[in-house]
């Protein structure tokens, strides 16, 4: 995959999140992809509508992808997904066992965003410190400040 590529799915990651607000939900988006790039599975964020405090976008897709897919499959998976995974979500890709993690924005920047809201109590730790602790070589791809601001702009209004 190449950065192009990379920014294309990272765009519709955002439309995704657009659509997790639109339903209601704090605004996130996530999909997987196959390694030739082919989407497979798209989630928003459903904590929320769904009373769910495990509901992000994913935690959920790596939830339903293991399901779906073969751990050995996963591997060669890409997970895309409008910021970078909190502490819970990196946790759920790596029992996943999806091998590749693309981000848009840092976890630092939506802390920004985000502020003190008792909704997202995030942690300010990158997801590269949490792996670099396990025993898998997961590759983590961000942030990309092409796609940044539109990542950041669905977030505008919603934190206050």
């Amino acid at each position: 995959m190449n950065k192009k590529q990379h920014i294309e799915r990272l765009n519709r990651c955002i439309e995704i999140s657009r659509k997790a607000r639109e339903h209601g939900n704090t605004p996130f988006g996530a999909l997987l992809a196959d390694k030739a790039g082919n989407i497979l599975l798209e989630q928003e964020n459903v904590e929320i509508t769904e009373n769910i405090c495990t509901g992000h976008a994913e935690t959920t897709l790596a939830a339903k992808a293991s399901q779906k897919y073969s751990k050995e499959f996963l591997w060669e998976c890409i997970l895309y997904t409008t910021a970078e995974p909190c502490v819970m979500c990196t946790g759920t890709i790596y029992w996943g066992n999806i091998g590749t993690i693309v981000y848009a924005m840092t976890e630092k920047r939506l802390l920004e965003l985000t502020g003190d809201n008792d909704q997202n109590p995030t942690f300010d730790l990158p997801s590269k410190e949490i792996l670099s602790h396990g025993q898998k070589n997961i590759q983590i791809i961000g942030p990309f400040p092409e796609v940044e601001q539109a990542a950041a702009a669905v977030h505008h209004g919603y934190w206050n």
